[in-house]
This record gives C-alpha cells, structure tokens and sequence, in this order.
C-alpha cells in the first residue's frame, strides 16, 4: 500500500519558499562532563533509535505529471553522516557566536531530495560545553504518524537506554510506471485522493506565482534603487536571512509572580512577552503608532475530538489573545492576559502544564512542530505574532550521559511575519527562542534584553505588595473573580 503526503502536509511543502523555508530548529545545550559525549556518541545515538521515528528515513517521491499527490518512500541511499554534521565554534566559543551559526543554518531550506530533517553538532563552546542544533520540516513532523526526534534522545538517567539492534532496509520505491497505475487506481477507488491531487497542484500554482512576483518585485526595486516598504516588525517582505535570538531566565521568578497575582504561569511568561514588545517597540525609532495591542496566537492543548489526535494524549487548537502592549502598567498588563486564558479554561477543553510535562520522552520539541503548524494554519485570521509556549520536564535530561542544560525552541518564520517568539520551561529555566527577518528587525537582541526586564518588572511590582489590579483598571468590566490556579 502507497504512503502518500497527506493534504496538510503537502500544503506545508508547496507553501515553502526560499524565503519562508517551513522548519521548526532547535538549540540544546550541554554539558558533556566525563560521558565522552562527542560526534561519534551522538551518531550512534541516532542509529539506535531512529527506528522508532521511520518517517526519519523516507523522502519525498512526486508521481510523474503531478497526477496524484506525492509518496513517501524509503531513501535508498540514506546517508546518516549527512543528516548528523558536525561544525565547531573558534574556542571559547560564545553564545553570540553560536546564535550567529544558527541563524545562518536556519535560514537555509532542506534538501527535498533527502528525508526532511539536519542536526548539527556544534564543538567548542566555552566552559568546555557542546550544543546541539537540529532542524525538522513542518511536513515530517506531525504529532500523529510521526514524533521529533529530539523527543527520543534525551533519557532520565546519565547510562542511556538500551534498544535492539535496527536491520533495516529500505524497501525500493515504486517505478514511474507503478506510481501512475497506483494513482490511477486510487483515483477510481478514493475521491479522496483526487481532491488532495487538486487542492495540492492548485496551491503549488499559486505558490510558485506568488514566488515569481516576489522576485519580480526584488529585481524591480534592485534596478530602481527602490526597497519594498515594510509594514514594522509584525509585517513585511520578509527576506531569505534569519536572526536567532535566545534568553534565559529561572521558572522561580515566574512562580513569585504567579503567587502574587494569581494566575498561572502561562499568564506571566506572555505578560513577559507583552511588557518586553512595549519596551522593545517604544526603543525603535519609529514610534508605536497608536498600536494598543498586539494580535497573538497562541497554540494550547485541549482536549477535542473533533480535532486531529496526536499521539501526545491531546489536541492542538490556536487561541487568540490580544497583547495590551499599550498599557503602562505591568500588574494591568498581567491581568488582561489572565483573564483571556481564564475564559479558554472554564471551556473545560485546556490541559494542565503537568500533564504535559510528564509526557514521555522531551516532548517540547514535539509541540513546538505542532504549534508552528496551527499557527500557519491561521494566518487568514490575521494575527500578528504567533507565540508557542510548552512546559518540559523539571529535572535534568541525558543525552549518552551528558547532562542538557538548555533548551532553546527556534520557530519558523510565516509570510508577511517577520517576527515568533518560542518558550519552553525545562529544570527550573525558561528558555525563550526568538526568530526575526534579519532585514526587517535587525534589533531582534534588544527584543530580549527588554523581555528580561519586563520579568524584572513583575517581579518588583510582586515584592512591593502590589497584588492586585488597581481598582478600576480591567478593561474587561464582566471578568468574573478568578480564584487561584496551579500551572
């Protein structure tokens, strides 16, 4: 029987461009101590258990004539060494360093010809510390069929786990003559496959002329000495260049907060958020221009059955909130966004913070695939930024015995959005991963400095005794009261 790419993530692939290539990345630091974790430990990491994520070793085969959607098909020629690289920093080197390696990688597109997905392996970083930097394609990675991969590396315990040895090998995709003849022979029997053929070959139509017309566009503004004009950092021309941003700060902090002002700690990280654009957007030199709130999805697990089951025990749905960017006040700011996420808690569909915490495996890799995917599932609604937050595990993870210290989630960028902002809590930190078009926010590293002060803002106005809203300051007058809430 055929695998085809299902509708979804055959969307995902006619979708990319060059300058939107559709891959979730992530950055993980760690402490090799005395594992003797190296490039070797880590290759033979992967051979051991990427049995268990088969999508991992299959490609994309296109019928001929496009007359079907496409197939994935085991890569004859899968080459590990190729997927699993290895690159190192001029020593000591720096998070700076780093951040620019990153960027760099990310901003380049996979290879279609090959399964889906790269991890690098990055030497020389200061205090001795190596770093881990993987990239998946928002079509491989669904939460359904498949999970990341980076949810199979990381064990609980410094001696990793043992598995079986893996045989396998690969089964020899079908020649164009079969894939025709299978695709006739679906068309007859399943309407469905006909209407995924259309709606794919219709979307990679119209990709590929919205493409044109960006270079077009390009090439008219190179020969005119014109540039296109931006619409501020949450819309604009986006270009081929990324810029990664990371900060770290202690789930401690978020907790106090939390405790001071009820809540939850979902509430204070996206307040955090909010108090970090305002400070952001008033340093730039254009001004905030009236902007009061800033349109935000944000991913959240639910349980719905009409939704797409994952195989992380729930749902993925956007929820929209609207950042008060405008308001002076951070207790006001905190409370605002409270009461949004109170409103999508008493629909009995949200699912707590320790539940997915204890998800098996480091499923924050996973749910950040999934949430990239909601989020560019809703761009016709028009929001402005799509923020995905995901509690980890809160103690410490292995990978072949070395200890992972961080871990930074690097979302991709959607059109017209040059701007996603990924958290992800793990050990007592949380970890904010920050994307940005290097064009269009080339101050994307003040961005977090002021979401660092932001959280220190709560945090004074928390130890003042300040713990409540001032009276009269919700801007919703029905907010029922909100008893208080664990993460």
């Amino acid at each position: 029987m055929v695998d085809r790419v299902r509708t979804r993530d055959l969307a995902f692939l006619t979708a990319e461009t060059p300058e939107t290539p559709l891959h979730n990345a992530t950055i993980e630091i760690f402490d090799p101590g005395d594992s003797g974790f190296d490039y070797a430990r880590l290759v033979e990491l992967i051979r051991d258990r990427i049995a268990f994520v088969p999508r991992y070793r299959q490609r994309i085969q296109h019928v001929p004539g496009h007359i079907a959607a496409p197939l994935w098909v085991d890569d004859e020629n899968f080459d590990l060494a190729f997927h699993v690289r290895r690159s190192a920093l001029p020593r000591p080197g720096t998070s700076s360093q780093l951040l620019e390696l990153a960027s760099r990688i990310v901003s380049r597109p996979l290879d279609r010809s090959r399964p889906l997905w790269e991890i690098y392996f990055v030497e020389g970083l200061e205090g001795g510390r190596v770093a881990l930097l993987s990239k998946t394609h928002q079509a491989l990675v669904d939460g359904v069929q498949t999970v990341d991969l980076g949810q199979l590396l990381l064990d609980t315990q410094p001696t990793p786990r043992e598995f079986e040895p893996d045989d396998w090998t690969p089964h020899r995709p079908p020649a164009p003559a079969k894939l025709v003849a299978h695709a006739v022979r679906d068309a007859v029997t399943d309407a469905q496959t006909v209407a995924t053929s259309v709606r794919g070959t219709t979307k990679a139509v119209v990709s590929e002329l919205d493409a044109r017309t960006r270079r077009i566009r390009s090439v008219a503004g190179a020969l005119t000495g014109r540039r296109p004009k931006a619409r501020g950092v949450f819309g604009g021309e986006l270009s081929q260049q990324r810029r990664v941003v990371t900060v770290e700060t202690r789930l401690s902090d978020y907790r106090t907060v939390r405790q001071a002002h009820d809540g939850t700690v979902n509430d204070v990280i996206l307040a955090t958020v909010t108090g970090g654009l305002r400070a952001w957007l008033m340093t730039r030199a254009e001004s905030m221009g009236g902007l009061r709130q800033v349109r935000a999805v944000v991913p959240v697990s639910v349980i719905d059955e009409e939704l797409e089951a994952t195989s992380l025990g729930s749902q993925i749905a956007a929820h929209f909130v609207d950042l008060p960017i405008g308001e002076a006040s951070p207790v006001v700011r905190l409370h605002q966004v409270s009461y949004s996420f109170q409103a999508h808690k008493e629909t009995g569909r949200s699912v707590a913070a320790n539940r997915l915490a204890g998800v098996a495996g480091f499923a924050p890799t996973t749910f950040h695939a999934i949430g990239s995917r909601v989020a560019a599932d809703e761009l016709r609604r028009g929001y402005q930024l799509s923020v995905t937050n995901v509690p980890g595990p809160q103690s410490p993870l292995y990978a072949a015995g070395a200890e992972m210290l961080a871990s930074y989630p690097v979302a991709p960028l959607v059109p017209g959005h040059p701007l996603v902002i990924s958290v992800t809590s793990y050990n007592g930190g949380v970890f904010y991963g920050i994307t940005a078009d290097r064009d269009l926010v080339p101050d994307a590293d003040l961005l977090g400095i002021c979401l660092r002060e932001a959280l220190d803002e709560l945090l004074e106005v928390s130890s003042s005794g300040r713990q409540r809203a001032p009276r009269g300051r919700r801007t919703t007058k029905s907010a029922p009261p909100r008893a208080r809430r664990k993460d």
